[in-house]
């Protein structure tokens, strides 16, 4: 019984060291008018057949106060997200978070969506419309018939994929790709191969010149082989420390797996930041949103 204790009080020593190792609220300064902002944010989806408990409809009632609070607190020109769904069978054509921050936020537009019956919508790209303008916009999904809309995963699970729109940065006309990505948080081996075929399909794009940002959920820490493949594509990540995932309980055991990379004219200015901060008392989600600002052209 000694024993157990002592390694218990080993155990919960390490785990109060990693929290703290990878927590930490640096202050987001105000967004420079040179420089635009990019944004990265998990919000987790909501069971709609449910009415109480975690993710359920009843949840996202108390959750969407604050969500909207942090999205205000981003104060990004282009920011995407994952997870923004409201999950029920069928073609279903209700997204409660994202009629929801568009009908909060009137300066802001949705890209990276449509039909769902034709275009996959639980990963919009929301942008400040009166500074950019939406060029064109796709997905492709992790799967071995990628153009298939709502394939599986290549090992049979449940459907992920990319989303991604153009832009044009209408005061200084410079374009930008905005690349969206979700990995398979539980098969090591479909996030490797989703990562692949990010850089195979990206690799064009660079190839052309283009400044392109890659940003979402990898579900993988820097120096993970899935965050290595794509750094190797000529991706220039920022360096986003400690956890970008919390348990949806504000506990930091990892480091982050929430990333925003970028190819091509653009460079970071200042550190990335992480927003670990509740907001009007409640964890809007179980990720915290990330967030860097980068200047345009040379």
């Amino acid at each position: 019984m000694k024993a157990f204790a002592v390694v218990l009080v080993i155990l919960l020593t390490m785990i109060g060291c990693q929290t703290i190792r990878n927590s930490g609220n640096a202050a987001l300064p105000p967004a420079a008018r040179d420089t635009l902002r990019v944004a990265t944010y998990n919000v987790h989806y909501i069971i709609l057949r449910q009415q109480t408990g975690p993710w359920s409809v009843g949840d996202w009632e108390r959750r969407k106060g604050p969500l909207d609070l942090a999205f205000k607190a981003i104060d990004a020109d282009v920011i995407g997200f994952q997870e923004m769904e409201s999950f029920a069978r069928g073609n279903n054509q209700t997204n409660l978070t994202l009629d929801w921050l568009l009908a909060n936020n009137p300066g802001y537009e949705a890209a990276a969506v449509g039909d769902p019956a034709v275009f996959p919508s639980t990963q919009p790209i929301l942008y400040r419309a009166d500074r950019l303008r939406l060029l064109d916009q796709g997905w492709f999904f992790f799967s071995d018939t990628p153009d298939v809309i709502y394939s599986r995963t290549f090992n049979g699970s449940f459907p992920a994929f990319t989303s991604w729109a153009q832009f044009e940065d209408q005061g200084s006309g410079q374009i930008f790709r905005v690349v969206n990505l979700h990995t398979d948080y539980a098969s090591r081996a479909n996030r490797i191969q989703s990562a692949q075929l990010v850089a195979a399909r990206t690799a064009p794009w660079m190839d052309a010149g283009e400044t392109l940002f890659v940003i979402g959920d990898l579900n993988a820490r820097r120096g993970d082989r899935v965050h290595d493949i794509l750094a190797e594509t000529r991706l220039d990540f920022a360096p986003v420390q400690g956890a970008t995932y919390h348990f949806n309980r504000g506990i930091n055991l990892f480091g982050a797996i929430d990333h925003i990379g970028v190819s091509g004219d653009a460079t970071l200015v200042g550190d990335p930041v992480v927003l670990r901060d509740k907001f009007d008392g409640e964890w809007p989600t179980d990720h915290y949103p990330v967030i860097a600002d980068y200047r345009l052209g040379s």
